[in-house]
């Protein structure tokens, strides 16, 4: 307390330093900039504990669980740490979703910190990292299918890092639902958060430490393109964060993020001083240049329509719906600052994006209400799957993000507006946003991670007015 009333005044300060930019950005729309702060309430709300680094902190063996030997070591203290520093950082996917740092979920909210709280973002990567090469060989029947599997797959990426009910960070994969070790976006979504922290922050020790487990799942995911088409196909199960929407064959979602990670894991690849030894890493940029080429043209004949990607490769009618997160991996490189046109196409990009707009945004309860997560090709919702006739508010905020960032301004703040004007003024949910919106005036998951994605809007306006000054919002 005495710590605190001492330097108020000097943090208050700071805070008005950090924010006068946004405010006084008179370009900005202000419900934009109500939401963008406000939304910041889940980093400290969510559940959120951050604690000390130490040598007495638990590990896995004693839990059942066994260490691998790849990799960074499993749980092992590290004087030399980050962590050390910074300490461990962790928050729960939602209120009433009660598990630690869920990884599918954060990818979309890990922009706040990546931009606000950089080492917190990185504390909790290494966090994430250091669960990778461990295996949990107790088994459980998983809820959705009934099928038993271990608690948790060796050289995979975790859903989570553990429930409050049990012991967070010890007993990790708290999920119950699916058996996640064969989710399809999991490693992915940890390659690219890899790959833009990078070029956000700069640390090359960050790469050193991260690109091998980096390559480790991105050789486990390398099994699952079955046709040796360059693409990854979807297990005809809900396997990613959708995870009750069913997706088979190839799909725009997970094609985009394995396209996306192919395209970073080069990047970090070709960095110099990156620790990885010259013949290891000419023989994986061998494997993967590979697979992108092939990739990226398996992607366009067999999910491109001329107007979208379709959902994915499935026999129903519902493979040919508009997906609104159909451009995740893209979103996120376009987040990074590079030029991704060799694999997603600029023009189909745009396309797509105004395929979106018209489709999901303005055909869906008079454009008032975001982007619905699925619309058939005739307009109506797709109600194929509860997830599919939803709104997802943190996905609405990163389909704005995308459009800005490929110079749709208008569009793309048209499209985040519904979500604040119905979850601030009309459904009086701020503070504790959704993370679903239903048409039929219902919500689901108070309290939500996902929608700290409006934090990329922000980068993507940033970005844009560096290159090209600024841009009015208003019509």
């Amino acid at each position: 307390m005495a710590y605190t009333l001492s330097h108020f005044s000097q943090w208050d300060e700071n805070i008005t330093d950090w924010q006068n930019p946004i405010l006084n950005d008179k370009a900005l729309p202000d419900w934009f900039k109500s939401a963008l702060f406000n939304e910041l309430y889940f980093v400290s709300d969510g559940g959120t504990v951050w604690f000390e680094y130490d040598s007495i902190f638990p590990g896995h063996d004693k839990n059942g669980g066994s260490s691998k030997s790849k990799g960074i070591s499993n749980m092992k203290y590290k004087p030399k740490d980050l962590r050390s520093e910074f300490g461990r950082f962790g928050y729960l996917e939602g209120h009433e979703y009660r598990m630690y740092n869920t990884y599918d979920v954060h990818y979309y909210a890990s922009f706040a910190l990546a931009m606000l709280w950089p080492k917190l973002q990185l504390s909790l990567q290494y966090d994430l990292a250091d669960t990778i090469p461990y295996e949990d060989s107790n088994t459980r029947v998983h809820f959705f299918d009934g099928h038993r599997a271990l608690r948790k797959v060796g050289d995979s990426v975790p859903h989570d890092l553990g429930d409050p009910w049990e012991d967070p960070y010890s007993k990790i994969n708290s999920y119950p639902i699916h058996d996640v070790s064969e989710w399809r976006d999991l490693n992915l979504k940890f390659v690219l958060q890899v790959f833009r922290d990078f070029t956000f922050i700069g640390d090359k020790q960050y790469l050193k430490d991260m690109l091998p487990l980096c390559l480790i799942v991105m050789k486990k995911s390398l099994a699952w393109d079955k046709d040796d088409d360059g693409l990854i196909e979807n297990s005809g199960t809900a396997d990613q964060t959708y995870d009750s929407w069913i997706m088979t064959g190839p799909s725009a979602y997970c094609g985009s993020l394995w396209l996306a990670s192919l395209f970073s894991v080069i990047q970090m690849l070709k960095e110099p001083e990156n620790g990885i030894p010259e013949a290891e890493k000419s023989s994986w940029l061998e494997v993967f240049e590979k697979m992108l080429h092939k990739g990226k043209n398996s992607f366009e004949e067999k999910l491109w329509t001329g107007e979208y990607y379709r959902f994915d490769k499935s026999t129903g009618s519902h493979a040919n719906t508009i997906m609104s997160d159909q451009l995740c991996g893209h979103w996120f490189l376009s987040q990074c600052g590079v030029d991704d046109s060799f694999v997603f196409p600029e023009s189909k990009v745009r396309m797509s994006l105004k395929t979106i707009y018209k489709n999901n945004v303005l055909g869906f309860c008079n454009g008032e209400m975001g982007a619905v997560n699925g619309v058939n090709v005739d307009g109506s919702i797709d109600t194929h799957s509860i997830q599919s006739e939803e709104t997802w508010t943190g996905v609405t905020y990163a389909l704005a993000a995308t459009m800005i960032s490929n110079g749709l301004i208008k569009e793309g703040f048209k499209t985040a507006e519904g979500i604040y004007r119905t979850v601030y003024e009309k459904i009086g949910m701020g503070f504790e946003t959704p993370e679903a919106l239903i048409h039929t005036k219902k919500y689901r998951g108070i309290g939500y991670m996902r929608p700290l994605s409006i934090w990329s809007m922000l980068n993507a306006w940033n970005r844009n007015k560096a290159q090209d000054g600024h841009h009015g919002v208003s019509s």
